[in-house]
């Protein structure tokens, strides 16, 4: 058997590779495992060293087939739409490399690239444009409908006064009715703001924590808010109101899948150096501070996930669409990004955002 120390592979250059890569030896163990590959498999080094490759990871692809080919023409095969999972976390759709490794016939590098992020991030440019075109019909929509609805309430509240009990009953509703529309268009009013942030150098887990107090006091109150958060992260560059808003509006969106009766809101952060956005410019910049808002309720409704960012898309029988379409677009205000994994009893957001700049020291 090969051991890792004969292999040419340079520790640093091994450990910055921003793709997933394993190395997997004659038997179809994994010798080595890179840090991107730890981080997307949710996986230590030291768990998968040694172990069969095939036993650990769900692959959705015959791939003893495809690395004794490998092996026997010792040339690459790439692999396309594969779904790779540990058990423990919705599938993913990937696209899988394996090549020989020079001068050593039987170890492969098995090469992971995770199409959801690729697919989302591509996607980006279309949603904020459906945003842009929902945000004008949304303060057509305010302007044309608040007025009118003030008046109608004021008139029924004015009925009411020579109404019987019965038919007070009806003005009541009336009223009640303008006020949730009302209520309605001032979300619209808010989702039609186009105010730039007024962005400066944030504590992620301050903004976290404003949200979750006023959660705990208001829509989350019967829900358990459980914190994992890595106290080392570095300061992300935002609106500290905004950022707080994100996180409300997502806290809110687990605490209403979960339901009366209540469950667990887990929040997690943690650094992960393998996102970057790129720009049309071509310049870009690491995406490293991940922040997963993860709720145990029933998940989203078949085929909604893929498109649950968009204007007046909702998982919800009575929702609006525009929360979450809000949260969006303050994400791509702030140069972030936001991707959603869902399954029965597990529902992750994550909101992944760049740091903050360096600053300069005075008189540099």
């Amino acid at each position: 058997m090969t051991k890792p120390a004969d292999l040419p592979m340079p520790g640093a250059f091994w450990a910055s590779l921003p793709v997933p890569a394993l190395l997997i030896d004659a038997d179809g163990t994994v010798m080595e495992i890179n840090p991107a590959a730890e981080l997307f498999l949710n996986l230590s080094a030291r768990s998968l060293q040694g172990q069969a490759l095939l036993e650990r990871l769900h692959i959705d692809a015959p791939m003893e087939e495809a690395m004794a080919r490998v092996r026997l023409n010792q040339s690459a095969v790439v692999i396309n739409d594969v779904e790779i999972t540990t058990g423990e976390r919705a599938p993913v759709h990937c696209r899988i490399q394996i090549a020989p490794m020079q001068d050593h016939r039987d170890v492969l590098m098995v090469l992971i690239s995770p199409r959801d992020i690729a697919d989302r991030l591509g996607r980006s440019s279309a949603v904020k444009t459906a945003a842009k075109s929902a945000i004008g019909m949304a303060e057509m929509l305010a302007h044309e409908i608040k007025n009118p609805l003030a008046g109608i309430s004021g008139a029924a509240q004015l009925l009411a006064m020579n109404l019987s009990v019965e038919d007070r009953e009806l003005s009541d509703l009336i009223v009640e009715e303008t006020r949730r529309i009302v209520k309605l268009l001032e979300q619209v009013e808010q989702f039609g703001n186009l105010r730039p942030p007024e962005r400066q150098s944030v504590n992620l887990h301050d903004a976290l924590d404003r949200a979750r107090r006023s959660a705990m006091v208001g829509f989350a109150r019967n829900m358990a808010i459980v914190e994992d958060y890595d106290p080392s992260l570095p300061n992300t560059f935002a609106d500290p109101d905004q950022l707080m808003q994100v996180f409300l509006n997502l806290i809110k969106n687990a605490a209403e899948a979960s339901g009366p009766d209540g469950g667990t809101i887990k929040l997690r952060t943690f650094y992960d150096l393998s996102l970057r956005m790129r720009h049309k410019d071509g310049s870009g910049n690491p995406l490293a501070l991940q922040i997963e808002i993860i709720d145990d309720g029933p998940g989203l409704p078949p085929g909604i996930a893929d498109n649950i960012f968009e204007p007046f898309v909702s998982g919800r029988e009575n929702g609006t669409g525009l929360g979450l379409a809000l949260v969006s677009k303050i994400i791509s205000d702030h140069d972030g990004w936001i991707a959603v994994d869902s399954v029965p009893g597990r529902t992750v957001f994550r909101v992944s955002l760049p740091l903050a700049p360096k600053v300069k020291p005075t008189g540099v």
